[in-house]
């Protein structure tokens, strides 16, 4: 499908780079789930989300991680639940919240996520294919300036908890 055809498909009321950066965020994690799901490493595309989402910050709290991934508190934690029984990851006692638990990874999960890294490099190398180095470098300094002021935009809007509930 060319662009023009997918932006008049999306509606009028479509900004395309609106457009363009969530049909690539789906496309990109529909291409994941796939590969992971064929890749035979013994995770669900869901289980290796979470994986790679606490390689990305080691040490976080389960309502983080599920925070940072976008998905419900106790979908996460069937995900660590699993990745547990593997023996990836353990919980361990929040030193300043001893009623929240924080994820870390263990020396086993080393391997998968590797594994996991290089089934996504292989998508992100078919989708950047035919970039040159220069386009490729500007994509991604761009995007991170971009994810950078998302997040910041996100902060300020972020519902306040009390201590009960940030566990």
């Amino acid at each position: 499908m060319k662009f023009s055809d997918a932006i008049a498909e999306a509606g009028p009321e479509m900004d395309p780079l609106g457009f363009l950066i969530v049909d690539s965020a789906r496309l990109l994690r529909a291409a994941f789930e796939r590969r992971i799901a064929e890749a035979g490493l013994g995770l669900t595309p869901g289980e290796a989300r979470a994986l790679m989402s606490i390689a990305a910050a080691d040490g976080s709290r389960q309502l983080d991680i599920a925070s940072r991934m976008g998905i419900e508190p106790m979908t996460v934690c069937s995900y660590l639940d699993k990745l547990q029984e593997r023996g990836l990851i353990e919980r361990q006692q929040c030193s300043s919240d001893r009623r929240a638990k924080r994820i870390n990874l263990t020396p086993a999960s080393d391997e998968m996520i590797c594994a996991i890294r290089k089934e996504l490099n292989i998508i992100l190398a078919q989708a950047t294919d035919g970039l040159n180095s220069e386009e490729n470098r500007i994509l991604r300094d761009t995007l991170a300036v971009f994810n950078v002021r998302l997040q910041a935009i996100n902060l300020s809007q972020a519902p306040q908890f009390s201590s009960d509930e940030s566990r």
